[in-house]
């Protein structure tokens, strides 16, 4: 509930401290003393919108402080905390207007925007004036109240995640069909490309084999006319090698002579002879070489250009063609794979859809019961506010399942009907301010057990009405004051008579440094006082005993 509210320099309020508590508590005076600026002080602390007018003149700046004192299970702890905020004890709204047109919000001293101020106040106290669209009258949130009411949030909640699935499936369908799609635009042209790199069955490091056995036989005749030079000076009569030979064989047969001498020459010879051989017979491997069929060139060069016409064709190095190969097998197979996923994707959106048609008609259905316990609670606290002839409906138009959204499939907005033979319409479209006023406060007296923001605020839920009216009112005020804490801006005698707290509002003339200006003031009102105003409220400005003796009357009948 909101426990004190202190107000520094906004409009005609200087210096302002008050402390509520518990129940319904009343704020009267005489028109024009200051009520609208209490009003719109509380609304800065909350988060309305600022504005440079607020502040009193000559101030620097004007402040409102609000103090809430709050269960720890309130929703607001849960809103802080996703911001990071930890908040213990007493709640805190502060808001400073600056003349220069500057504003700043604070909670519990910590500097914050004003949009989670906004936010925060919103949780924490609703303004129901004659034409205040922010509370009841806006459809936006006409289906959440209904939710609350039927008890149906828990089952509003599991509608929004199967909407979530459904749609997260669908959109997984429909990734997957444009890959397939995609996929489907390139299939000729890929398997004709993998036909192709199938019958030519490139291999890793085939061009550089097929380059040089090019090369040497585009160059075969020079290089066997070296090779066979270089044969003939290693082998036959009168070369070097048979020299050796010969020398090698004489010098073993004197060997056992002076074998001390002769064995280390001896295998000296052997080492050179050997290498000799080797040497004879690589160069008779590469002669052996040069030697090809006039046909193998031609054959060489049509697979190494073929190789190369399709390397540039896909654009890849020659030796990336075996890998090329590969990864087109591979897209053709996870063509036929996709095929498969998107049919089982298909599936489970469809399932999808089901379970949140299933959850979503279900939640339509339970609303439907909730709305017309609701209007039938709302329309029987109308008669005591004399509004008897009138009637409140919730309209829900339903759309199709298919084109639900994440709370169901429902757009629910409140009617009324004032008078019978008359067409329904909106809140706003068709109440008077007066009725209006009715028709919000009996919706509240309703709705409160089921959830409400602490604190209400009614700002003239009495005008325009008067006697047994007035104090039909004032029963129903003091009724959701059972529940929540309501304070209420009133005219009215039979209100005010049973308000567990009474402040007055008036305004007097103060001295400063300027001259003679003046000031708002809030007194506290209990005992003879509170009778005092009560009477004056009932007779005007001359206070009769009749007066009085009424005003007695008033506040000792029962609630």
């Amino acid at each position: 509930m909101l426990a004190a509210l202190s107000i520094r320099d906004i409009v005609l309020i200087d210096r302002l401290d008050l402390e509520f508590g518990e129940g319904l508590f009343v704020l009267t005076g005489e028109t024009g003393a200051g009520k609208s600026i209490l009003l719109d002080a509380l609304s800065l602390a909350l988060g309305s919108r600022g504005d440079v007018s607020l502040v009193r003149r000559g101030a620097a700046q004007g402040q409102v402080t609000a103090i809430f004192e709050l269960e720890p299970s309130h929703p607001v702890f849960a809103l802080l905390a996703a911001d990071g905020i930890d908040v213990e004890g007493p709640l805190i709204l502060r808001r400073v207007q600056g003349s220069d047109g500057r504003s700043r919000a604070f909670l519990n001293d910590m500097s914050v925007s004003i949009q989670l101020l906004r936010q925060v106040g919103r949780a924490l106290v609703e303004i129901h004036g004659q034409h205040d669209e922010r509370a009841l009258i806006d459809p936006s949130g006409h289906r959440d109240l209904v939710d609350a009411f039927g008890g149906l949030s828990g089952q509003a909640a599991r509608v929004g995640e199967a909407y979530a699935a459904w749609q997260d499936a669908e959109a997984a369908l429909e990734r997957h069909t444009a890959e397939i799609a995609t996929s489907r635009a390139n299939a000729d042209y890929i398997a004709h490309a993998l036909e192709e790199l199938r019958l030519l069955d490139p291999k890793q490091g085939e061009e550089e084999a097929l380059a040089t056995r090019r090369q040497t036989m585009m160059h075969a005749e020079k290089i066997a006319a070296e090779l066979a030079e270089a044969l003939d000076a290693l082998q036959g009569e009168g070369t070097d090698g048979a020299r050796l030979a010969a020398a090698l064989r004489r010098i073993e047969r004197q060997s056992p002579l002076a074998s001390g001498l002769l064995v280390p020459v001896a295998e000296a010879l052997e080492r050179v002879l050997a290498e000799t051989n080797a040497a004879r017979a690589k160069v008779e491997e590469a002669l052996a070489q040069t030697a090809f069929e006039p046909r193998e060139l031609e054959t060489v060069e049509e697979r190494l250009f073929g190789l190369r016409a399709a390397a540039r064709k896909h654009k890849v190095q020659v030796d990336d063609l075996p890998a090329l190969k590969e990864r087109l097998e591979a897209e053709l197979a996870a063509l036929d794979v996709s095929e498969g996923r998107a049919a089982a994707l298909a599936k489970a959106a469809a399932a999808a859809r089901e379970a949140y048609e299933t959850v979503a008609l279900s939640l339509s259905q339970a609303r439907k019961k909730a709305a017309a316990k609701l209007d039938e609670e709302v329309t029987r606290e109308l008669a005591p506010l004399k509004l008897e002839k009138a009637s409140f409906m919730t309209h829900i138009d339903s759309v199709p399942l298919g084109e639900g959204g994440p709370s169901g499939i429902d757009r629910v907005s409140f009617f009324v009907r004032t008078n019978p033979g008359t067409e329904p319409g909106p809140l706003m479209k068709v109440a008077s301010g007066g009725e209006l006023a009715r028709v919000i406060l009996a919706l509240k007296v309703v709705l409160a057990a089921r959830g409400s923001a602490p604190t209400l605020i009614f700002d003239e839920a009495d005008a325009g009405v008067g006697g047994a009216t007035a104090a039909a009112v004032g029963e129903r005020l003091a009724k959701l004051a059972t529940r929540v804490q309501v304070l209420a801006v009133t005219h009215a005698p039979q209100v005010a008579a049973l308000a567990s707290g009474h402040m007055l509002i008036a305004k007097e003339v103060v001295r400063g440094p300027e001259g003679e200006t003046m000031a708002t003031r809030v007194r506290a009102l209990e005992g003879a006082e509170r009778r005092e105003e009560i009477a004056r409220m009932l007779a005007g400005q001359t206070i009769t005993d009749e007066a009085r003796a009424a005003a007695m009357r008033l506040m000792n009948r029962p609630a």
